[in-house]
């Protein structure tokens, strides 16, 4: 089961829901990896997972595919074990961007997901966090995932931008990737006695698009967590923000297509 976490817009959270989720997934059982395909390396550096040696991150998984003379290694052997049990991860590397132009010239499009169906038989869960684009990382990524999940926070933009980007999972699930669905769309820095957010979330509803029926609510506590390098399941598991992501991770596994 592969989820990408994929919105145009940056500040929505998709790093923050990444790690958390994934994190979750680990703590239920689940043999989970995480890809971190933004070049801010934001998954990475809250995984407190980063290495100087480049072939070793995500840049060189793909930078693999445009030198022919090396052995190409699966992409299991790019993944690093985290401090949580059964996550690991493929670290993340400003260097993405230097070889982005090149991958694409030469029609590398499909090869992340080639390198994650090799395996599939590994790991149970795969999480993606793509950049605030639709570039040649995050379309790679859309190209290899069942499911996307799409953050939003919950102001004007977020509906402006929301029918231009189903629009293009649309497109790429039509050329590129059948089975592709949108799983869901999570509400983040929710406000519940704000007028705003209640506002978006029922025109949203409204005109039918899947708004996950769990608000991710804004707390302190998760700039906390980023700046402790920990997921909020270890570093408060007690607290609100941390049970609304465990029911939606309940959720997705219940509701969603997980348990497929």
């Amino acid at each position: 089961m592969i989820r990408v976490l994929f919105n145009k817009k940056g500040g929505v959270g998709k790093s923050s829901l990444a790690v958390n989720l994934a994190a979750i997934s680990a703590s239920k059982g689940y043999k989970t990896l995480l890809l971190d395909l933004d070049t801010q390396c934001n998954a990475t550096s809250y995984l407190n997972a980063q290495t100087e040696v480049q072939d070793d991150t995500i840049a060189g998984l793909f930078e693999q595919t445009i030198t022919f003379h090396i052995r190409r290694r699966p992409a299991d052997e790019f993944a690093v074990a985290t401090s949580i049990d059964n996550l690991s991860i493929i670290p993340g590397s400003t260097r993405l961007s230097e070889i982005e132009s090149e991958l694409d010239s030469r029609h590398k499009i499909y090869k992340l997901r080639e390198a994650l169906d090799a395996v599939r038989d590994k790991f149970d869960r795969i999480y993606i966090d793509t950049p605030p684009a639709l570039n040649f990382y995050s379309l790679s990524a859309l190209i290899a995932a069942d499911s996307v999940l799409i953050p939003i926070d919950c102001d004007d933009f977020a509906i402006q931008g929301l029918f231009s980007l189903q629009q293009h999972i649309a497109e790429i699930r039509e050329d590129h990737n059948e089975k592709l669905q949108i799983e869901g769309i999570i509400a983040n820095q929710y406000l519940s006695n704000a007028k705003l957010p209640n506002r978006i979330i029922e025109t949203l509803l409204d005109e039918g698009h899947p708004v996950l029926p769990v608000y991710v609510t804004q707390s302190v506590k998760m700039r906390e967590s980023h700046q402790e390098k920990k997921p909020l399941l270890q570093l408060a598991p007690k607290h609100k923000l941390t049970q609304c992501l465990l029911d939606i991770h309940e959720y997705l596994e219940q509701e969603g297509i997980g348990h497929l």
